[in-house]
């Protein structure tokens, strides 16, 4: 897709009231032409005596209509023109956000949220600013200066007119250059405001953490470094106008000085009237701001340019994971549980070493299977891999007997539950963030499914209760309230796959020892996969797999782990001996 496809795609939609937009500005502009010659015509009528009062109350009420036009007209242009920029910038900014919904985790790994916010608003609305004022300026820096020089060669004088305009021509040359020098600026600005954005981000998020090292003032040092940085970059553009648009005043100046030099020549020698001169003034006048809109026009265009170069890059990221035609198989509903991994293995990038490494193992529907290992063994990997945030090699992984990248990417998440290590919580009611993602949303199923995953009791001592808006990534509760609120959420689902990625390591044993029971008793005939790294938490699971580097180290019951007096084992003497310290 090329540059320039981008903005053009949402201009066509909204063609016919662009050029209707455009007709109503050529009215305008042309409108505005009678004004100098209707006051020249005065002037001179009322010199000569050639006009008497009717003639003047005529002209007048030609001017005031011409006011009524162009009061009626500029509001047409910014109706048509100004609203169809606002429009496609809505639309852009829509499926802006819709795109990015579709990209994989890898695009997310690469790029920062600060970054992807300067898009959505500086970027957006350098974009509007070329879509709507920058057509305007543009319109009438060409058409306008046209008609205006027209209009002073066939009703003042041609000679008079070519003197005026010649230093005005050093303003369009010095535009090109301006321009592209413009454009570089802008992208250096908007890199600069990215940066920013970002640093405020990962500080304001990571405050708990900055207050707990005591590292205030080294955030405070590499914000105020990031700050600098960006108001240097918008002091290049803005020492690049204050350049440029004095040297605009000059110009215009020479132009008019030329005007009352030469123009007041040819009056006194009576090559023109005193009227014509007169009008020819208001001319000059009018031409001025043709020339601030072609400055105008090329800070707008060079500044949407460089945006819309930037939007480019993420609408050209396509999904790594998605439904591929002819692979997929779009008559599966609903999947029952039964769950293959045959010699899986997966690296994140071709760079990375693998993180899973030959898996292979069979979960009936309705079996639980727990995973323990290691900290960066691949049991997170292993979950992302389930609910296909990263593609497999075909035949790796299969549910119900289908290879996982056949089944539709909604069918597949919305059947499975997934309870993922960070306890994402939207700064929403508790209400709504259980409720979230489910069919059903009545009060009584976030109840019920809250009291399996013993979050009701503590709920029902906020003052709000479940109107409790928790604040943003849930920092208003307990790390075990959030694990137990997510719990919750995943619970509403009620789907035939639940994945829970080490989400009791923040409860008590008595909550925990309640919360597998509840599982337990509410989930039969569905199938739970366990990631966790006590023990405890999963010795009643059907089948037990313990990773080590990515691989699959042991593989069995609880009992027949035990017995093999491998990693296993060691584990549960470890944990049990620091049970009874405890307990001590």
């Amino acid at each position: 897709m090329k540059e320039k496809n981008i903005i053009f795609k949402y201009i066509k939609r909204y063609k016919w009231k662009y050029i209707l937009g455009i007709l109503t500005l050529f009215i305008v502009d042309y409108m505005n032409l009678y004004i100098p010659q209707l006051t020249g015509e005065i002037t001179d009528g009322l010199k000569g005596r050639t006009m008497d009062l009717n003639g003047l109350y005529q002209n007048i009420l030609k001017i005031v209509l011409v006011g009524i036009i162009l009061a009626v007209g500029r509001f047409g242009w910014r109706y048509f023109i100004i609203g169809s920029a606002r429009a496609i910038e809505y639309e852009l900014r829509n499926d802006m956000f819709a795109h990015l919904e579709t990209l994989s985790m890898g695009y997310y790994n690469k790029n920062k949220t600060g970054d992807l916010m300067a898009h959505f608003i500086n970027d957006l609305n350098a974009i509007r600013m070329s879509a709507g004022p920058a057509v305007i300026t543009s319109f009438d820096a060409c058409i306008m200066t046209v008609m205006v020089l027209m209009k002073m060669i066939l009703y003042v004088d041609i000679r008079l007119t070519l003197l005026a305009v010649i230093p005005l021509l050093f303003i369009a040359a010095g535009g090109v250059y301006y321009g592209r020098l413009a454009e570089k600026r802008f992208a250096e600005k908007q890199k600069a405001f990215s940066d920013l954005t970002d640093q405020v981000q990962e500080s304001v998020s990571g405050i708990r953490v900055v207050k707990a090292f005591v590292q205030e003032r080294n955030e405070l040092k590499a914000f105020a470094k990031a700050n600098k940085d960006n108001m240097d970059k918008n002091m290049n553009i803005v020492k690049l106008q204050a350049t440029v648009m004095p040297l605009l005043d000059v110009v215009i100046g020479l132009s008019s000085l030329i005007t009352l030099l030469y123009g007041g020549y040819l009056t006194i020698t009576g090559t023109i009237t005193l009227g014509r001169f007169i009008a020819f003034n208001q001319y000059i006048g009018m031409l001025v701001w043709p020339m601030i809109a072609a400055g105008d026009s090329i800070t707008f265009f060079s500044q949407g340019i460089a945006s819309i170069k930037r939007i480019q890059n993420i609408f050209n990221h396509k999904p790594e994971v998605h439904d591929t035609a002819g692979e997929t198989d779009y008559n599966i509903n609903r999947l029952e549980g039964e769950i293959e991994f045959s010699g899986l293995s997966f690296r994140f990038t071709p760079e990375t070493p693998n993180v899973l490494e030959n898996i292979s193992l069979k979960i009936k529907k309705g079996g639980t299977l727990a995973i323990l290992g290691r900290t960066g063994s691949g049991k997170t990997a292993l979950a992302n891999l389930l609910v296909r945030m990263y593609n497999v090699e075909p035949g790796m992984i299969a549910i119900d007997g289908l290879d996982i990248r056949k089944i539709p990417l909604k069918v597949l998440r919305e059947n499975i539950a997934y309870v993922p290590q960070d306890n994402f919580m939207f700064s929403d009611t508790l209400r709504n963030n259980i409720a979230f993602g489910a069919e059903v949303k009545d009060m009584e199923s976030v109840q019920k499914a809250a009291g399996e995953a013993c979050i009701h009791d503590n709920i029902m001592d906020f003052p709000e209760n479940y109107s409790t808006v928790v604040g943003e990534w849930g920092v208003t509760l307990s790390g075990g309230q959030k694990q137990r609120s997510s719990i919750a959420r995943a619970l509403m689902k009620d789907a035939p796959i639940l994945i829970l990625d080490d989400s009791l390591s923040a409860v008590d044993t008595n909550t925990e020892e309640q919360i597998l029971k509840n599982l337990k008793n509410n989930r039969k005939g569905r199938t739970t996969i366990i990631i966790a790294h006590r023990i405890s938490t999963i010795q009643n699971a059907d089948q037990i797999l313990v990773l080590e580097e990515g691989r699959m180290a042991e593989y069995g019951t609880h009992e027949e782990l035990l017995n093999r007096q491998g990693i296993y084992a060691k584990m549960y003497e470890k944990q049990q001996l620091e049970k009874q310290l405890e307990a001590v």
